[in-house]
């Protein structure tokens, strides 16, 4: 494997985990009824402590991979002198930084009482994920334009990743609305979910159309380009994600007092299309957010 695509794919797995990681236990730490979050998380833990793990260790792969990368291939990775230099004299290295900041947070939010390790878990990876905006095309701007871009990167990583994250406790909350002693702090979560999601459906659309003008100026139509091709791919596929998110919110919720298997059944099939849309979408984003912008 080349270092790019080394280097595409450790991205992919960082990004991913944390954005899994925010948006779920955000949700559980934020939204959810504090009983029903402490049920939920025990259904969940195992998996996203897997998940954390991930990335914390794709934290600690991505700075020799980037090394190789900068440098003159996989025999630099381990360079001592070439890694001091990418940690402390490049944009790379300062982010990487900030994110190994906050791997050591997540990893020091593992080590709380359980009924804390979510909040921390959250904490670790919002830091993670706002850390993502000290690369990328935002430095390639200066003053206040590169300021402003990057907190609308920070916006719009933790919009995306508050929405594709809390899908998956949400598939655990669906299942536990046949519990009777469940049912009524589910249905308070869940409309708190549905809310919470206008706001985040709404952020990533207009956070990844300033992001959009801010690089390129104008849509990507030149499908020439693969830096504009892949941008378009993933526009798209964010259309498709909200479509579904509406059709979810507005067809199948007010089905289930009336038709709740088949109500249920469609917002289950759903939130899992909308889960593994937002994985492809972020791996789009590892692969041409190192492309040349034109």
């Amino acid at each position: 494997m080349d270092t790019t695509t080394a280097l595409q794919l450790c991205r992919f797995l960082h990004d991913a985990s944390l954005m899994l990681l925010w948006g779920a236990c955000a949700y559980l730490s934020l939204l959810a009824p504090r009983i029903l979050a402490d049920t939920v998380w025990r259904m969940v833990a195992r998996p996203f402590l897997l998940i954390a793990a991930i990335a914390v260790f794709t934290v600690l792969a991505a700075l020799p991979v980037a090394t190789a990368n900068i440098g003159s291939g996989w025999s630099d990775a381990l360079d001592v002198g070439m890694i001091h230099d990418v940690v402390f004299e490049t944009t790379i290295g300062v982010a990487w930084q900030a994110q190994a900041l906050a791997a050591i947070v997540i990893v020091c939010a593992l080590l709380l009482p359980e009924s804390w390790r979510r909040h921390g878990l959250a904490l670790g990876a919002g830091l993670g994920l706002a850390s993502l905006s000290l690369t990328g095309h935002a430095s390639m701007l200066e003053g206040w334009v590169q300021q402003a871009h990057r907190a609308n990167d920070v916006l719009h990583v933790l919009a995306g990743g508050g929405w594709l994250g809390a899908l998956v406790p949400l598939l655990t909350i669906l299942r536990l609305l046949g519990r009777p002693e469940c049912r009524a702090e589910a249905q308070l979560a869940l409309r708190r979910f549905s809310n919470a999601g206008h706001v985040a459906v709404a952020l990533v659309i207009l956070s990844g159309i300033v992001n959009t003008l801010l690089i390129l100026k104008h849509l990507p139509t030149d499908w020439s380009s693969p830096y504009q091709m892949l941008l378009a791919i993933k526009i798209a596929l964010v259309a498709v994600m909200a479509v579904l998110a509406i059709v979810n919110r507005y067809v199948f919720v007010p089905w289930i007092g009336r038709k709740p298997v088949r109500a249920l059944l469609a917002l289950r099939l759903g939130s899992i299309t909308e889960i593994i849309i937002g994985i492809v979408v972020i791996g789009l984003v590892a692969v041409f957010g190192m492309l040349e912008p034109v």
